[in-house]
């Protein structure tokens, strides 16, 4: 390895980082909607996890990025990292990797603004985080060089998998409880003597 092929290693290198790290970023938020645990790590602890993971994820891209401008092979600019399709190599699909990089920004800095912007609005920005793992999926796959390697095509699939299993699980989830929720609230109205008002705090806040 000589030293001109260094930026080229690190942009690979941290780019397949990029992507591993937005995956674990995924799968932790999904397991924070499903309830469910790993090992000691639940509840707030997968939230950290899910916002650590998320800013690893970014910093994996800067550098990324940053490898990019040295990379003597193609000719990239600084404004190319902001700029969709300005980059000589497969603009388009190096254009995508920009706008997935804008995206998981927007998304992570929407943290720091919940409160601010309000809940329902935080949610429909998160769902940005669905765009941003398939995007970089694509534009790991159309504009890597090691695309098409078998350990680069199991990286791939078993993120798509686990995400797309989860996703699936997180809907069944969710179905089976406002069933149950349904279901107890016809029991309730069916029941005398029973109000179906909860006047509970808890009540209350849902």
């Amino acid at each position: 390895m000589t030293l001109e092929m260094l930026p080229w290693i690190v942009a690979r290198a941290t780019g397949f980082a990029a992507f591993g790290l937005f995956t674990l970023a995924m799968i932790a938020g999904l397991l924070v909607r499903t309830r469910s645990a790993v090992g000691p790590v639940k509840g707030s602890g997968m939230v950290d996890l899910h916002r650590h993971f998320s800013l690893l994820a970014l910093i994996a891209t800067a550098v990324h990025g940053t490898a990019l401008l040295f990379d003597t092979t193609i000719d990239v600019s600084p404004l190319a990292l902001v700029v969709p399709g300005l980059v000589p190599y497969r603009p388009i699909w190096t254009g995508v990797g920009v706008v997935v990089a804008e995206m998981a920004l927007l998304v992570h800095l929407s943290f720091r603004v919940r409160k601010r912007i309000g809940v329902p609005v935080w949610r429909r920005i998160h769902w940005l985080t669905y765009a941003v793992f398939i995007g970089g999926a694509v534009h790991g796959i159309a504009s890597g060089t090691d695309s098409g390697t078998t350990w680069a095509i199991a990286i791939y699939g078993g993120a798509v998998a686990a995400v797309a299993g989860l996703t699936g699980w997180r809907a069944t989830t969710m179905r089976r409880g406002a069933g149950g929720k349904g279901a107890s609230a016809a029991r309730t109205r069916q029941t005398p003597g029973v109000t179906t008002e909860d006047p509970s705090p808890r009540g209350a806040a849902a």
